[in-house]
C-alpha cells in the first residue's frame, strides 16, 4: 500500500507557505493603492547607455506648460511601491519625474527590483552596485528627461536614504543641475565639483547620517558651495516613507514628512 505521508506532508507545507512569505512584500500595499488610484499618466521607458538597458518610471503632471524634470533616486530597498508612489506625489505638484530602477538587469533572470524574492536580497544587490554604473544610469535618466517635449530644460535630482547619498554624489558629477535634494544621505569625499545648490533633509534620531552633516557643512562652506541642511527633531531615518505609512507609530515622522515635503516642493517651484 502506497504511503499517504508524502501527500499529507506536502499539503501541510503548502498551508504554511503564506506564513513564510516575507512581510515586506505586503508592507507597502498602501502605497501601491494610492499609486493605482492616481489620475496622472505614467509609463515605463527603457534608457540605454553603453551596452546597458535601464528601466525607468516616468510620471507626468497634469499641466499645460513645460515644466522641470526631477530625477528621483530610490532607497536602498530598490524601486519599491513607495518609491513609485513618491514619484507620483512629486508629479502631482507640477513636475515630470524620471525614476530609474537602478537594479535593472541585476535581478534574478536579468530582472530589476521586482525580481528579487525578499527585501534583504534587494538591499544586498543595491549595496553592491558599482558607483560608476549608478552615475551613468542617472546621466541617462537626466539626458532623457531634458529632451522630453514637455520639459522646460531645467533638471533637479532627489534621492532618499542610499539614494540621498547618490543624489549628493550626482550633484558632484553633473554640471547642469538646477538643484539637488538629499534626504538623509551623506556627502561625497570631494564637494568642489558641485555647481547646484544642495538642500538636505535629516532626521534627529539618525546619528549614523546626522553625524556626517557637520563635516559636510564645513566642506561645502570652505568650497563656496550652497548647502542648506535641516534636521527634523524626533524623526527617524526614512521618515519620508515612514511618515506616510499607516502603521507608523512615531508622530514625529509624520510631522517631519509633511514639513520636508512642503519645503521640497517650494524649492522645486523656485527653480522656475
Amino acid at each position: 500500500m502506497k504511503s499517504r505521508l508524502p501527500h499529507a506532508l506536502s499539503l501541510a507545507l503548502a498551508s504554511l507557505l503564506p506564513l513564510t512569505l516575507p512581510l515586506s512584500l505586503h508592507a507597502q500595499d498602501w502605497a501601491k493603492t494610492r499609486l493605482e488610484s492616481s489620475p496622472r499618466h505614467r509609463e515605463y521607458v527603457t534608457l540605454h547607455h553603453d551596452a546597458r538597458a535601464v528601466q525607468a518610471l516616468v510620471v507626468y503632471p497634469e499641466v499645460k506648460d513645460k515644466v522641470p524634470v526631477v530625477v528621483m533616486i530610490h532607497e536602498i530597498f530598490g524601486q519599491s511601491d513607495w518609491a513609485r508612489e513618491m514619484a507620483d506625489e512629486v508629479a502631482a505638484e507640477g513636475f515630470i519625474v524620471v525614476e530609474p530602477d537602478l537594479l535593472s538587469g541585476f535581478g534574478p533572470n536579468g530582472g530589476g527590483s521586482d525580481a528579487f524574492a525578499t527585501q534583504d536580497d534587494r538591499v544586498k544587490a543595491v549595496s553592491a552596485l558599482d558607483p560608476a554604473v549608478v552615475l551613468a544610469d542617472l546621466d541617462a535618466a537626466a539626458d532623457y528627461g531634458k529632451k522630453l517635449p514637455a520639459a522646460n530644460g531645467k533638471i533637479a535630482v532627489a534621492g532618499f536614504c542610499w539614494g540621498g547619498t547618490k543624489s549628493f554624489a550626482f550633484a558632484a558629477h553633473r554640471k547642469d543641475l538646477s538643484a539637488a535634494f538629499v534626504f538623509y544621505g551623506s556627502g561625497p569625499a570631494d564637494v568642489t565639483p558641485i555647481v547646484a545648490p544642495v538642500y538636505g533633509f535629516y532626521a534627529g534620531n539618525d546619528a549614523r547620517i546626522g553625524a556626517t552633516v557637520p563635516a559636510t557643512t564645513e566642506a561645502m562652506k570652505a568650497a563656496g558651495k550652497v548647502y542648506e541642511p535641516i534636521t527634523y527633531d524626533g524623526a527617524g531615518h526614512g521618515f519620508m516613507r515612514a511618515g506616510e505609512d499607516p502603521t507608523n507609530t512615531n508622530p514625529a515622522n509624520k510631522t517631519a514628512r509633511e514639513q520636508a515635503f512642503a519645503r521640497f516642493v517650494k524649492l522645486l517651484h523656485a527653480m522656475h
